[in-house]
């Protein structure tokens, strides 16, 4: 037999912004469930010192994590292993199908699925993650203070990233295989004056080299796109700069997105193109994606959603 719950207020995703809507949401007296997901804790969970957290000089990523859940559950949310595969949002109650065969219905939805930085795939860039391969230059770029890194990507992402590098690296090299940018104009020109950048055209990474104790990144080996010569680059640093993808599968024909479907909410606030959905953090938020402006989100949501079901009742 199908066992079905209902709550007053259903919380997809746990990263900052799904917990932090739990803390509010329990607060409000709401008895909210919140559904973890695939990645329980998001995408802190695999990175490893957070040094821009208020409060916190310094802090590991997944132990950050397991304080906010513990937060979370402390104040009144409970907290369920489970993965949503299905969500139907054509009518209230809202429903949602768990992995587990448990049915979700809920009166208020927050979503909170996030997004993943997207990668290369190559196997020693999967060893090196969090060990001098990065995607998130503002995250992680402190740690390289007069050392050289390499950017991989050519939009307006690895431009950025490559602009806000030089405030701490001593050389920049930014690894794209066309000869031209997709970034806007704007960013290309001040990529181009900043004399700590190096462009490098037409190749591709193929190989991080490093050191296996500790682990840690020592060179990148580089593929011409047309010659298939290699060149190895001496660089401490490594930040993959091409895009991410918003975990927003399950709202995507529901829900009005854009950006290559990040979620749609209303000018200030986490209101979706339905009525009782609310939305936010990094499924949202293709322009921050930092764990602090997600919490706010996570905040902004469950009050919104508390006067939503106020106003109901």
């Amino acid at each position: 037999m199908t066992d079905t719950r209902h709550t007053r207020l259903l919380i997809i995703g746990s990263g900052p912004a799904g917990y932090t809507a739990g803390v509010y949401g329990a607060r409000a007296m709401l008895n909210p469930i919140l559904v973890q997901g695939m990645q329980p804790g998001g995408q802190l969970t695999i990175t490893t010192e957070v040094e821009n957290w208020p409060g916190e000089t310094e802090i590991q990523g997944p132990d950050l994590m397991v304080k906010m859940e513990e937060h979370a559950r402390a104040a009144g949310t409970e907290i369920i292993t489970d993965h949503i595969s299905d969500l139907d949002l054509s009518k209230r109650p809202f429903t949602a199908k768990g992995e587990s065969g448990t049915i979700y219905t809920a009166d208020a939805v927050i979503l909170a699925t996030g997004a993943q930085a997207k990668w290369l795939g190559l196997p020693t860039e999967e060893k090196f993650k969090g060990f001098g391969v990065s995607a998130c230059a503002t995250c992680d770029g402190f740690f390289y203070r007069g050392q050289e890194v390499v950017v991989i990507g050519g939009g307006n992402t690895a431009v950025e990233e490559a602009l806000f590098l030089t405030n701490f690296a001593s050389k920049v090299t930014l690894i794209h295989r066309r000869d031209e940018l997709r970034s806007e104009r704007i960013l290309q020109d001040r990529l181009m004056k900043n004399p700590k950048i190096e462009t490098l055209w037409f190749h591709e990474l193929a190989e991080v080299v490093g050191e296996d104790d500790p682990l840690g990144v020592e060179a990148v080996r580089v593929k011409h796109v047309k010659t298939g010569e290699i060149t190895e680059i001496p660089c401490k640093g490594v930040f993959v700069a091409i895009g991410h993808a918003p975990a927003s599968e399950l709202v995507k024909d529901q829900l009005e997105t854009h950006m290559g479907g990040y979620v749609v909410t209303k000018p200030d606030s986490t209101e979706t193109s339905i009525p009782g959905v609310f939305a936010a953090g990094d499924l949202t938020d293709h322009k921050y994606r930092q764990a602090v402006t997600s919490a706010g989100m996570g905040c902004m949501a469950a009050l919104e959603a508390e006067r939503f079901l106020a106003a109901e009742s």
